[in-house]
Protein backbone atom coordinates (compact mmCIF):
# COMPACT_ATOMS: atom_id res chain seq x y z
CA UNK A 1 0.00 0.00 0.00
CA UNK A 2 1.63 3.20 -1.20
CA UNK A 3 1.88 5.69 1.64
CA UNK A 4 4.17 8.35 0.20
CA UNK A 5 1.44 10.99 0.01
CA UNK A 6 0.54 10.61 3.68
CA UNK A 7 2.09 13.05 6.19
CA UNK A 8 3.01 10.27 8.61
CA UNK A 9 5.39 8.82 6.04
CA UNK A 10 7.75 11.68 6.81
CA UNK A 11 8.03 10.84 10.50
CA UNK A 12 7.60 7.08 10.97
CA UNK A 13 9.61 4.33 9.34
CA UNK A 14 6.75 2.01 8.44
CA UNK A 15 3.50 3.46 7.15
CA UNK A 16 0.69 2.40 4.84
CA UNK A 17 -2.28 4.04 3.18
CA UNK A 18 -4.57 1.97 5.44
CA UNK A 19 -3.92 1.30 9.12
CA UNK A 20 -5.19 -1.62 11.16
CA UNK A 21 -7.18 -0.89 14.31
CA UNK A 22 -6.70 -3.51 17.01
CA UNK A 23 -9.83 -2.81 19.07
CA UNK A 24 -11.29 -6.21 18.12
CA UNK A 25 -8.36 -8.21 19.50
CA UNK A 26 -8.10 -9.74 22.96
CA UNK A 27 -11.51 -11.36 23.27
CA UNK A 28 -14.45 -9.96 25.21
CA UNK A 29 -14.67 -6.52 26.81
CA UNK A 30 -14.31 -7.87 30.32
CA UNK A 31 -11.61 -8.58 32.87
CA UNK A 32 -11.15 -12.23 31.93
CA UNK A 33 -7.69 -13.50 31.03
CA UNK A 34 -6.63 -13.79 27.40
CA UNK A 35 -6.83 -17.28 25.95
CA UNK A 36 -4.74 -19.29 23.50
CA UNK A 37 -7.55 -18.75 20.98
CA UNK A 38 -7.26 -14.98 21.44
CA UNK A 39 -3.52 -15.14 20.79
CA UNK A 40 -3.94 -17.38 17.73
CA UNK A 41 -6.54 -15.00 16.35
CA UNK A 42 -4.12 -12.09 16.79
CA UNK A 43 -1.42 -13.98 14.88
CA UNK A 44 -3.81 -14.60 11.99
CA UNK A 45 -5.07 -11.04 11.86
CA UNK A 46 -1.58 -9.54 12.02
CA UNK A 47 -0.41 -11.85 9.23
CA UNK A 48 -3.40 -10.97 7.05
CA UNK A 49 -2.86 -7.24 7.60
CA UNK A 50 0.86 -7.43 6.81
CA UNK A 51 0.19 -9.58 3.74
CA UNK A 52 -2.09 -6.86 2.34
CA UNK A 53 0.57 -4.20 2.86
CA UNK A 54 -0.60 -2.73 6.16
CA UNK A 55 2.32 -1.54 8.28
CA UNK A 56 0.69 0.75 10.87
CA UNK A 57 -1.16 -0.83 13.81
CA UNK A 58 -3.45 1.24 16.00
CA UNK A 59 -4.03 0.50 19.70
CA UNK A 60 -5.48 2.14 22.80
CA UNK A 61 -4.95 1.26 26.44
CA UNK A 62 -8.67 0.66 26.92
CA UNK A 63 -9.26 -1.74 24.03
CA UNK A 64 -10.78 -4.88 25.56
CA UNK A 65 -9.52 -3.56 28.91
CA UNK A 66 -5.88 -3.72 27.80
CA UNK A 67 -6.14 -7.23 26.38
CA UNK A 68 -5.80 -6.03 22.77
CA UNK A 69 -2.34 -4.71 23.56
CA UNK A 70 -1.58 -7.81 25.59
CA UNK A 71 -2.32 -10.31 22.80
CA UNK A 72 -0.43 -8.15 20.32
CA UNK A 73 2.48 -8.25 22.74
CA UNK A 74 2.26 -12.04 22.81
CA UNK A 75 2.58 -12.05 19.02
CA UNK A 76 5.67 -9.85 19.20
CA UNK A 77 7.13 -11.93 22.02
CA UNK A 78 7.42 -15.01 19.80
CA UNK A 79 8.00 -13.07 16.58
CA UNK A 80 10.15 -10.06 17.54
CA UNK A 81 11.27 -9.63 13.93
CA UNK A 82 7.84 -8.17 13.13
CA UNK A 83 8.67 -5.04 15.11
CA UNK A 84 11.08 -3.93 12.36
CA UNK A 85 8.33 -4.25 9.75
CA UNK A 86 5.59 -2.27 11.47
CA UNK A 87 4.81 0.94 13.32
CA UNK A 88 2.70 0.95 16.48
CA UNK A 89 0.55 3.75 17.83
CA UNK A 90 -1.54 3.75 20.96
CA UNK A 91 -3.86 6.09 22.81
CA UNK A 92 -4.58 7.04 26.40
CA UNK A 93 -6.79 9.43 28.43
CA UNK A 94 -10.08 7.49 28.64
CA UNK A 95 -10.72 6.04 32.07
CA UNK A 96 -13.60 3.72 32.90
CA UNK A 97 -15.65 4.04 36.07
CA UNK A 98 -13.73 2.58 38.98
CA UNK A 99 -13.49 2.81 42.76
CA UNK A 100 -11.81 6.21 42.41
CA UNK A 101 -14.48 7.89 40.32
CA UNK A 102 -16.87 7.87 37.34
CA UNK A 103 -16.08 7.42 33.67
CA UNK A 104 -13.77 10.29 32.80
CA UNK A 105 -11.03 11.65 30.55
CA UNK A 106 -7.62 12.14 32.11
CA UNK A 107 -4.86 14.11 30.40
CA UNK A 108 -2.93 14.69 33.61
CA UNK A 109 0.82 14.10 33.20
CA UNK A 110 0.78 11.34 35.81
CA UNK A 111 -1.90 9.40 33.94
CA UNK A 112 -0.29 9.91 30.53
CA UNK A 113 3.10 8.65 31.71
CA UNK A 114 1.74 5.68 33.63
CA UNK A 115 -0.53 4.75 30.71
CA UNK A 116 2.41 4.68 28.31
CA UNK A 117 4.48 2.56 30.66
CA UNK A 118 1.63 0.07 30.99
CA UNK A 119 1.06 -0.02 27.23
CA UNK A 120 4.75 -0.66 26.56
CA UNK A 121 4.71 -3.50 29.08
CA UNK A 122 1.63 -5.11 27.53
CA UNK A 123 2.96 -4.70 23.99
CA UNK A 124 6.40 -6.03 24.88
CA UNK A 125 8.12 -3.09 23.18
CA UNK A 126 10.40 -0.30 24.32
CA UNK A 127 8.97 2.60 22.33
CA UNK A 128 5.66 3.70 20.82
CA UNK A 129 6.03 5.24 17.39
CA UNK A 130 3.06 7.48 18.18
CA UNK A 131 1.10 8.26 21.34
CA UNK A 132 -2.30 9.92 20.96
CA UNK A 133 -4.56 11.54 23.52
CA UNK A 134 -7.77 9.58 22.99
CA UNK A 135 -10.32 12.28 23.90
CA UNK A 136 -10.09 15.96 24.79
CA UNK A 137 -10.13 16.37 28.56
CA UNK A 138 -11.92 19.59 29.59
CA UNK A 139 -9.49 19.80 32.52
CA UNK A 140 -6.38 19.35 30.41
CA UNK A 141 -3.57 21.86 30.89
CA UNK A 142 -1.30 22.13 27.82
CA UNK A 143 1.79 23.09 29.83
CA UNK A 144 1.51 19.97 31.98
CA UNK A 145 0.84 17.76 28.97
CA UNK A 146 3.94 19.25 27.37
CA UNK A 147 5.99 18.23 30.40
CA UNK A 148 4.69 14.66 30.14
CA UNK A 149 5.42 14.53 26.40
CA UNK A 150 8.96 15.85 26.95
CA UNK A 151 9.58 13.24 29.64
CA UNK A 152 8.34 10.44 27.40
CA UNK A 153 10.36 11.61 24.41
CA UNK A 154 13.56 12.19 26.39
CA UNK A 155 13.30 8.74 27.94
CA UNK A 156 12.81 7.19 24.49
CA UNK A 157 9.40 5.75 25.34
CA UNK A 158 7.51 7.69 22.64
CA UNK A 159 8.78 8.92 19.30
CA UNK A 160 5.90 11.15 18.16
CA UNK A 161 2.62 12.50 19.54
CA UNK A 162 -0.88 13.04 18.23
CA UNK A 163 -4.51 13.40 19.26
CA UNK A 164 -7.84 11.76 18.60
CA UNK A 165 -11.33 13.24 18.40
CA UNK A 166 -10.12 16.83 18.67
CA UNK A 167 -11.19 19.85 16.68
CA UNK A 168 -8.67 22.38 15.43
CA UNK A 169 -9.16 24.91 18.24
CA UNK A 170 -8.20 22.27 20.79
CA UNK A 171 -5.26 21.09 18.68
CA UNK A 172 -3.98 24.64 18.26
CA UNK A 173 -4.36 25.36 21.97
CA UNK A 174 -2.49 22.20 22.92
CA UNK A 175 0.21 22.74 20.30
CA UNK A 176 0.98 26.19 21.65
CA UNK A 177 2.68 24.61 24.68
CA UNK A 178 4.39 21.67 22.98
CA UNK A 179 8.03 21.46 21.94
CA UNK A 180 7.22 18.89 19.24
CA UNK A 181 4.53 18.93 16.53
CA UNK A 182 1.41 16.80 16.72
CA UNK A 183 1.52 14.40 13.78
CA UNK A 184 -1.95 12.82 13.69
CA UNK A 185 -5.60 13.44 14.51
CA UNK A 186 -7.88 10.40 14.48
CA UNK A 187 -11.55 11.25 14.10
CA UNK A 188 -14.72 9.57 12.87
CA UNK A 189 -14.92 10.01 9.10
CA UNK A 190 -17.02 7.73 6.92
CA UNK A 191 -19.72 7.48 4.29
CA UNK A 192 -22.28 7.15 7.09
CA UNK A 193 -20.83 9.88 9.33
CA UNK A 194 -20.75 12.95 7.09
CA UNK A 195 -20.44 15.84 9.54
CA UNK A 196 -16.85 16.49 8.43
CA UNK A 197 -18.09 17.20 4.90
CA UNK A 198 -21.38 18.86 5.76
CA UNK A 199 -19.76 21.61 7.84
CA UNK A 200 -17.90 22.83 4.79
CA UNK A 201 -20.90 23.29 2.50
CA UNK A 202 -23.99 23.88 4.64
CA UNK A 203 -22.89 26.87 6.70
CA UNK A 204 -25.36 29.70 6.29
CA UNK A 205 -27.89 27.61 4.40
CA UNK A 206 -31.32 27.55 5.99
CA UNK A 207 -32.99 24.17 6.32
CA UNK A 208 -29.70 22.28 6.56
CA UNK A 209 -29.02 20.23 9.70
CA UNK A 210 -26.53 21.44 12.27
CA UNK A 211 -23.58 19.06 12.45
CA UNK A 212 -21.34 18.26 15.38
CA UNK A 213 -17.98 18.85 13.73
CA UNK A 214 -15.92 22.00 14.07
CA UNK A 215 -15.59 23.76 10.74
CA UNK A 216 -11.99 24.17 9.66
CA UNK A 217 -10.57 21.06 11.33
CA UNK A 218 -9.73 19.34 8.05
CA UNK A 219 -8.14 22.48 6.66
CA UNK A 220 -6.14 23.08 9.84
CA UNK A 221 -4.76 19.53 9.81
CA UNK A 222 -3.84 19.84 6.13
CA UNK A 223 -2.09 23.18 6.65
CA UNK A 224 -0.09 21.81 9.58
CA UNK A 225 0.85 18.40 8.10
CA UNK A 226 -1.26 16.56 10.67
CA UNK A 227 -2.32 13.18 9.37
CA UNK A 228 -6.08 12.70 9.41
CA UNK A 229 -6.99 9.15 10.35
CA UNK A 230 -10.52 7.80 10.11
CA UNK A 231 -12.01 5.51 12.71
CA UNK A 232 -15.32 3.86 11.87
CA UNK A 233 -14.34 4.08 8.20
CA UNK A 234 -16.20 0.91 7.12
CA UNK A 235 -19.40 1.98 8.91
CA UNK A 236 -19.59 -1.46 10.57
CA UNK A 237 -20.48 -3.08 7.26
CA UNK A 238 -23.44 -0.80 6.58
CA UNK A 239 -22.68 -0.63 2.86
CA UNK A 240 -20.76 -3.87 2.39
CA UNK A 241 -23.06 -6.72 3.34
CA UNK A 242 -24.72 -6.12 6.70
CA UNK A 243 -28.48 -6.61 6.91
CA UNK A 244 -29.89 -3.16 6.19
CA UNK A 245 -33.49 -4.13 5.42
CA UNK A 246 -34.71 -1.89 8.25
CA UNK A 247 -32.39 1.03 7.44
CA UNK A 248 -33.67 4.22 5.74
CA UNK A 249 -34.14 4.07 1.98
CA UNK A 250 -31.18 6.32 1.22
CA UNK A 251 -28.87 3.95 3.12
CA UNK A 252 -30.17 1.00 1.10
CA UNK A 253 -29.68 2.93 -2.13
CA UNK A 254 -26.14 3.84 -1.09
CA UNK A 255 -25.35 0.17 -0.49
CA UNK A 256 -26.70 -0.62 -3.97
CA UNK A 257 -24.51 2.11 -5.46
CA UNK A 258 -21.45 0.77 -3.64
CA UNK A 259 -22.14 -2.68 -5.12
CA UNK A 260 -22.57 -1.21 -8.60
CA UNK A 261 -19.30 0.72 -8.40
CA UNK A 262 -17.45 -2.30 -6.99
CA UNK A 263 -18.42 -4.23 -10.11
CA UNK A 264 -17.49 -1.32 -12.37
CA UNK A 265 -14.05 -0.82 -10.79
CA UNK A 266 -13.61 -4.59 -10.30
CA UNK A 267 -12.81 -4.30 -6.60
CA UNK A 268 -14.54 -5.22 -3.36
CA UNK A 269 -17.30 -3.16 -1.81
CA UNK A 270 -14.96 -2.43 1.11
CA UNK A 271 -12.44 -0.98 -1.33
CA UNK A 272 -15.08 1.39 -2.75
CA UNK A 273 -16.07 2.64 0.72
CA UNK A 274 -12.44 3.24 1.67
CA UNK A 275 -11.43 4.74 -1.67
CA UNK A 276 -14.24 7.27 -1.28
CA UNK A 277 -12.53 8.55 1.86
CA UNK A 278 -9.07 8.37 0.28
CA UNK A 279 -10.23 10.33 -2.77
CA UNK A 280 -10.51 13.43 -0.58
CA UNK A 281 -7.44 15.69 -1.01
CA UNK A 282 -6.82 15.61 2.76
CA UNK A 283 -5.21 12.17 2.18
CA UNK A 284 -7.30 10.52 4.87
CA UNK A 285 -5.83 7.32 6.27
CA UNK A 286 -8.58 4.79 7.09
CA UNK A 287 -8.16 2.66 10.21
CA UNK A 288 -9.98 -0.61 9.57
CA UNK A 289 -11.13 -2.58 12.59
CA UNK A 290 -12.43 -5.83 11.16
CA UNK A 291 -10.87 -9.06 12.44
CA UNK A 292 -12.38 -11.11 9.61
CA UNK A 293 -9.54 -12.22 7.36
CA UNK A 294 -11.61 -12.00 4.18
CA UNK A 295 -12.64 -8.41 4.93
CA UNK A 296 -9.05 -7.41 5.69
CA UNK A 297 -8.06 -8.75 2.28
CA UNK A 298 -11.06 -7.02 0.69
CA UNK A 299 -9.66 -3.66 1.82
CA UNK A 300 -6.31 -4.25 0.12
CA UNK A 301 -7.14 -2.68 -3.24
CA UNK A 302 -8.61 0.55 -1.88
CA UNK A 303 -5.55 2.58 -2.88
CA UNK A 304 -5.31 0.97 -6.30
CA UNK A 305 -8.29 2.86 -7.70
CA UNK A 306 -9.28 6.51 -7.88
CA UNK A 307 -12.97 7.30 -8.00
CA UNK A 308 -14.04 9.86 -10.56
CA UNK A 309 -15.31 13.17 -9.24
CA UNK A 310 -18.79 12.20 -10.42
CA UNK A 311 -18.74 8.84 -8.64
CA UNK A 312 -17.45 10.49 -5.47
CA UNK A 313 -20.34 12.96 -5.53
CA UNK A 314 -22.80 10.19 -6.40
CA UNK A 315 -21.85 8.39 -3.21
CA UNK A 316 -21.95 11.53 -1.07
CA UNK A 317 -25.36 12.66 -2.29
CA UNK A 318 -26.80 9.19 -2.01
CA UNK A 319 -25.49 8.80 1.55
CA UNK A 320 -26.71 12.24 2.69
CA UNK A 321 -30.19 11.45 1.34
CA UNK A 322 -31.00 14.83 -0.18
CA UNK A 323 -29.67 17.35 -2.66
CA UNK A 324 -26.87 19.78 -1.96
CA UNK A 325 -27.87 23.37 -1.09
Amino acid sequence: MNSNKYPLSRVIKNNSSVAFGCMGLGGAWDRSAISAADINKAHGVVDAAIDTGIRLFDHADIYTFGKAEQVFGEVLKVRPELRELISIQSKCAIRFEDDLGPQRYDCSPEWIISSVENSLSRLNIEQLDILMLHRPDPLMEPELIAQAFDTLMTSGKVKHFGVSNMQHHQISFLSSALSQPLVVNQVELSLSHLAWLEEGVTSGNSGEPVTNYAAGTLEYCRQNSIQLQSWGCLSQGLFTGRDISKEPLHIQKTAELVSKLAAEYQVSKEAIVLSWLMRHPANIQPVIGTTTIERIKACATADKIRLTREHWYDLWLCARGHALP
